[in-house]
């Protein structure tokens, strides 16, 4: 397993503190395409009750998109699957130059991928190592830590301040040797906003070296500002696209990393293979339309404020969202409710141990929310 390395990575390697015999299990998140060779107990729990979902659950526990891709993508896809034998590279060169002009940026400065998680995990795998921690929000989005953990990284958890937004400065404190600090915006689960000044803040204060990568699946749906600025200004920062969330592209897959291009070569020497060309020409036809995220934003935020409206109505206590999901209070361990949820048809969000008592809702459709609060007050009866 250690010829899935070259030279240049072992040497890397070696100056993050990894010794030969983290070799084997570096060349295993390499042979797993970017997606980790692991699943936690949690995973393992939420991934065997997708399995045994009823056809007629209402499915509201994976911050997916009920709506799907939009009709300009769904065509385009039905246009290029007569040619799926071919590679088709251009699709993906086309997507790469579209994103880059509406970023402000050169097209070498954006690194096409399929989703989001595997330069996640591959910027795990090219900055942190047993000397340099992965720094991230608890709550927050756990894969990277799970990454770093996997190849021997330490793993600082930094809570949210009483607003829910990143405590920027306790992250910045937090290792002055850290090689990733992560901030997802909004964050997921509580799908609270960290404002850009905070995030402005974190990257000129960062220890020297930190890169610091922001993921912003979420922004479209908040409608907050992207940091795509600070990419134009060359700063030691990594964004994240995914298609997956206002586009409704979870099961298509397409996504980015943008960056200056010598920290994408860093994360682009553990990835390999061609993309999906349905993503590819999905993701492009989605970026030309001029409707879709706006009419997106407006219908996830008409739902959510119904839901939460509820949530005051009947006093549930619950953390403020601008996302397509939201924390609420149980009031008692959260898989109870869980549990007793799936009894009812409907399936929702695991718990995240810093919040035993919180379980994550994501917002569906107007229907499906409906079905949700009435199996909320029964269960919570």
């Amino acid at each position: 397993m250690q010829l899935c390395l070259n030279e240049q990575q072992r040497r890397d390697l070696m100056q993050r503190g990894f010794s030969r015999r983290n070799f084997g299990r570096i060349a295993a998140m390499i042979s797993a395409g970017g997606a980790l060779p692991f699943y936690n107990e949690p995973a393992m729990a939420q991934l065997s009750a997708v399995r045994n979902m009823p056809p007629d659950a209402v499915k509201i526990n994976a911050n997916e998109n009920p709506l799907g891709p939009c009709p300009e993508a769904l065509e385009a896809i039905h246009k290029v699957a007569k040619d799926g034998g071919r590679y088709l590279y251009e699709e993906t060169f086309g997507f790469t130059e579209l994103l880059a002009e509406q970023e402000g940026v050169k097209a070498n400065y954006v690194q096409p991928y399929a989703g989001s998680s595997a330069p996640l995990h591959q910027a795990v795998l090219g900055f942190t190592g047993p000397n340099k921690p992965y720094v991230a929000a608890d709550p927050g989005y756990e894969s990277g830590a799970g990454a770093a953990r996997f190849i021997g990284a330490p793993v600082i958890k930094v809570p949210l301040l009483s607003n829910y937004a990143h405590d920027v400065k306790r992250m910045a404190a937090a290792s002055d040797n850290a090689g990733l600090i992560y901030i997802c915006n909004p964050n997921n689960p509580s799908g609270t906003l960290t404002p850009k000044a905070d995030i402005e803040w974190l990257v000129a204060n960062k220890p020297k070296g930190t890169i610091v990568m922001i993921d912003e699946a979420y922004t479209h749906i908040a409608g907050a500002p992207f940091n795509s600025d600070l990419v134009q200004k060359d700063k030691d920062v990594i964004l994240l696209r995914t298609f997956s969330k206002i586009y409704g592209m979870a099961g298509i897959r397409a996504g980015a990393a943008i960056a200056r291009p010598d920290l994408l070569e860093k994360i682009r020497g553990w990835s390999s293979g061609a993309l999906p060309v349905t993503g590819m020409v999905a993701a492009t036809a989605s970026l030309k339309s001029k409707t879709v995220v706006p009419e997106r934003r407006k219908i996830i935020g008409d739902v959510r404020a119904d839901v939460l409206g509820f949530m005051d109505k009947h006093n549930f206590k619950y953390v403020p969202s601008v996302s397509n999901k939201f924390m609420v209070d149980t009031g008692r361990p959260a898989g109870e409710v869980i549990e007793a949820l799936r009894k009812e048809k409907v399936y929702i969000g695991r718990p995240w141990p810093v919040w035993p008592t919180h379980v994550r809702v994501s917002i569906g459709t107007q229907d499906e929310m409906n079905k949700f609060k009435t199996a909320w007050l029964k269960v919570m009866a």
